[in-house]
Formats: C-alpha cells, sequence, structure tokens
C-alpha cells in the first residue's frame, strides 16, 4: 500500500531546501510548517504528513540550511547544546529572506495553484509564523509556544491575515506576562489566544518529555478548524 502522504525533499532556492508532503487528494490550500530549534527532525516531517493527511499541501523549510543542511536533532544532551547554537547563528535577515522564499515557492507550486497559503509552526517556528504574518503575505498564521514573538511586537501593525496562538500554563520560556503582552498586542485583530494549563513548553511533541496528549489534541482540532475556516 502506497504512503498517504506523499512525500519528498524540494528545492526552493539554490542550497535551500524543504520537505513537502501532499495530501491524498493530491493539491488542496497551503501550509508553511517551520520547525523548532531541532531541524527539519522526524517529528516536523510527521506533523508535515499529519497535516497533509487533513488536506494541505504542507512545506516545512530546512531553516538551518546554510550552516547544517538537513539537520536532524534529538531534544536532550548534545543534540539540545548543538540546536542552540544553530538557533543562534540564525539572523533576523536570513529568517526574513527564508519566510519569503518559502511561502513564494509554496504558492508557485501545481499542487497549490491559487488556493490559500497559511503558516504555522513551534516554538522558533512559531515565532518564523508570525513574521510570515508580517512580511510574506500569508492568509492565516498558527504560532506553538512561540518564543520570542514578545520581542517582535513591532510587527503587529503590518498584520492584517487572521491569527492563533497556543502557550502552555507552565512555560519556561515564556511567560504568562508575555502572553498577555501577544495577546494585547493582537487586540482588534481576527485572533485567538489558548492558553492550556495543565501543559508546559513543547506539550505538542510527541518524542519530549513535555508531551501533553490532551492539550495537544485540544490544540490541533483548535488549529484545524481555524485552518479550516480561513483557508479552505
Amino acid at each position: 500500500m502506497s504512503q498517504p502522504a506523499n512525500t519528498q525533499w524540494i528545492e526552493i532556492a539554490p542550497g535551500f531546501a524543504g520537505y513537502l508532503a501532499l495530501p491524498p487528494a493530491g493539491r488542496g490550500p497551503g501550509l508553511v510548517l517551520w520547525q523548532e530549534i531541532f531541524g527539519v527532525n522526524a517529528h516536523i516531517r510527521a506533523v508535515a504528513e499529519q497535516y497533509a493527511l487533513d488536506g494541505f499541501v504542507v512545506l516545512a523549510p530546512d531553516a538551518f540550511w546554510r550552516g547544517a543542511p538537513r539537520v536532524d536533532l534529538g531534544y536532550e544532551g548534545s543534540d539540545r547544546d548543538r540546536a542552540y547554537g544553530l538557533m543562534q547563528g540564525y539572523g533576523a535577515a536570513d529568517a526574513r529572506a527564508d519566510v519569503a522564499a518559502s511561502v513564494a515557492a509554496l504558492r508557485a507550486r501545481p499542487e497549490v495553484a491559487g488556493a490559500k497559503v497559511g503558516s504555522f509552526g513551534y516554538c522558533m517556528g512559531g515565532r518564523l509564523a508570525w513574521l510570515a504574518a508580517a512580511t510574506a503575505g500569508v492568509d492565516a498564521a498558527v504560532a506553538f509556544y512561540g518564543g520570542g514573538i514578545q520581542g517582535q511586537l513591532d510587527l503587529a501593525a503590518a498584520i492584517t491575515c487572521p491569527l492563533q496562538f497556543h502557550y502552555a500554563g507552565h512555560d519556561d520560556h515564556i511567560p504568562p506576562a508575555a502572553v498577555e503582552q501577544v495577546r494585547a498586542a493582537v487586540a482588534g485583530k481576527v485572533a485567538e489566544v489558548h492558553v492550556y494549563p495543565a501543559a508546559m513548553h513543547g506539550f505538542n511533541c510527541w518524542a519530549r518529555a513535555a508531551y501533553h496528549a490532551p492539550s495537544a489534541a485540544l490544540a490541533h482540532g483548535r488549529t484545524l478548524a481555524f485552518l479550516a475556516q480561513h483557508l479552505f
């Protein structure tokens, strides 16, 4: 039996690749999936396939392609240390260029062909989804525990697309005050801010100790309802 979600690595720009997952129908709205600091690893590839099975054409760009192409890291020890080093070396100009190139590449795919395109991501990827909303003209954006968004609230004025945020109630990286800053910055926009009281940072990732199935399931359902409303 063939794999329900057809997957392949594609070129976004010279040297810059992304993991593409197609829905069973072969076409649909586009979703740019932004990785955590651990690369387009097994979890991110599985999330791409998960949302492809939900009907989306999903592209997960390899954000660290300049220094560590297709890096695939775990969550502890030396892998975690390397991941933090790669994140620290990922500059704002590179991030903006990657966001623009990725959204443009997905819009140009024949499997998307004029359909709407959204952006979503986890941790660092949540911040990149926020950047895509502000700079790349996506039609909707979803950020799971987007680290650092509270430091980029100057971008809020440029955002006109619908937004959805998912935060953990117990997050060592994103304090409640930061969540409230984001909530205030998007007041008046089409925006949802969800907080999961029993969850910790990384609660969506089933490969991490912080995985919290009830919160992950609820967040996935809310994300699908949001994306179905704004992209289909």
